[in-house]
């Protein structure tokens, strides 16, 4: 799966207009950052994202690139992205996104700027339906309210609520299968007001997911007060701290933050044995008073036989950013006698970032032997500690 996301801030917000003095939804700001850059970072967050296309107002297209340009200096996204301008329709703002796409691109998300709360774990649930073979998936929910169909303010009937459901975004495609029937549309003059309608009408089906009651759409004046509302919840600073050790023998390869340490010993564990990983999953864990790797991890588990260390950390990350936690700080001690890991640490330091989506001054590693005392002294294994700082809510 290589997937892209094309996030539509192209809407002109007219019913939003008096109460935003004439600036459009999708640049209201929260937390210091207009709302699509919040539908941004929690792509950023989804593993398998490979790329993201910004679709602006064509009027604002100059002014809205800079403004990405400086909210991603350093690279706090770590994906590729483009822009392009928005057309005078939803559909026609996904189809100039959907140009955008490389080639190697085989699926895409079409996700409301407008959208704001969704979760990492919700584009998630769509990426996997999408791997089991399904063209279209989309978020739902049960419709709670009973639905009147009207006409001339007089009752025509009463619509059965347990068949109908309201949809979400992102919205799940195959990329071919999106741009072929988008073509069809543009051709056929179709008007519709989701891509799912467009698959729909072209004869594909389309699944659901379960969708998230956060995940509520700006659209009228009084929908402000749940952005002040969120606004007004102050995040709470924790910490965690994670400690692991491994002895050397006959076992695995070392690898030390994802990166393989050639010309170090082997290491005995059940997993691949990357104590530096393990001691930030821990610090992770601690942080959400989610108990320790063991517990989710058990080394007496055939599942987690010589399993990556990085897949256990993107499953703990993953749960930590589902909770609601952002990452501010890391910082890392891997404690050895031999290797000399000096030459290692950049490596180790980048990937680090990579894998938690972080900025270079948010991540630490460091390497210190203990004067050959205890068991690293004695060169029989290794031992690291994380201490993370984050903040909750």
């Amino acid at each position: 799966m290589h997937c892209w996301s094309i996030i539509l801030a192209a809407g002109s917000g007219t019913r939003l207009s008096a109460a935003t003095n004439g600036i459009k939804k999708q640049f209201l700001t929260w937390k210091g950052a207009p709302l699509f850059w919040h539908s941004a970072i929690t792509f950023s967050h989804t593993s398998r994202m490979r790329g993201l296309v910004f679709v602006f107002p064509e009027e604002e297209l100059e002014e809205a690139t800079d403004m990405l340009t400086k909210l991603d200096f350093g690279r706090r996204l770590g994906l590729p992205w483009k822009v392009v301008a928005g057309g005078a329709r939803r559909q026609d703002s996904v189809y100039n996104g959907l140009q955008e796409l490389p080639s190697s691109c085989t699926h895409v998300l079409v996700h409301d700027a407008a959208r704001p709360f969704f979760s990492a774990s919700l584009s998630n649930a769509i990426l996997d339906v999408l791997t089991s073979g399904s063209n279209a998936v989309i978020p739902t929910l049960p419709v709670t309210d009973t639905i009147k169909v009207v006409s001339e303010n007089t009752v025509d009937h009463t619509l059965d609520r347990s068949t109908l459901q309201a949809c979400q975004t992102p919205q799940g495609f195959d990329k071919n299968m999106l741009l072929d029937v988008h073509t069809k549309c543009n051709e056929e003059g179709w008007e519709v007001t989701d891509d799912a309608s467009i698959a729909e009408q072209a004869g594909f089906s389309v699944t659901t997911v379960s969708g998230e009651t956060s995940n509520i759409k700006i659209t009228n004046p009084e929908d402000l007060a749940m952005i002040e509302q969120k606004q007004a919840t102050m995040p709470v600073p924790v910490t965690g701290w994670g400690y692991d050790v491994h002895r050397y023998g006959e076992g695995r390869p070392m690898k030390l933050g994802g990166i393989p340490i050639q010309g170090g010993p082997e290491v005995v564990a059940h997993s691949d044995g990357d104590v530096l990983l393990h001691a930030l999953c821990d610090a992770l864990l601690g942080c959400m008073g989610e108990g320790d790797i063991g517990e989710h991890f058990p080394d007496s588990s055939e599942q987690f036989n010589n399993i990556s260390s990085g897949v256990l950390l993107n499953e703990v990350y993953d749960k930590f950013l589902q909770k609601g936690y952002t990452l501010t700080n890391v910082d890392l001690t891997i404690i050895a006698q031999v290797p000399r890991l000096v030459p290692w640490k950049p490596q180790i330091k980048k990937n680090i970032c990579r894998m938690l989506k972080l900025n270079d001054e948010q991540v630490n590693v460091k390497a210190t032997t203990e004067e050959k005392l205890g068991f690293t002294g004695e060169k029989k294994g290794i031992k690291a500690v994380a201490a993370v700082m984050a903040l909750r809510g």
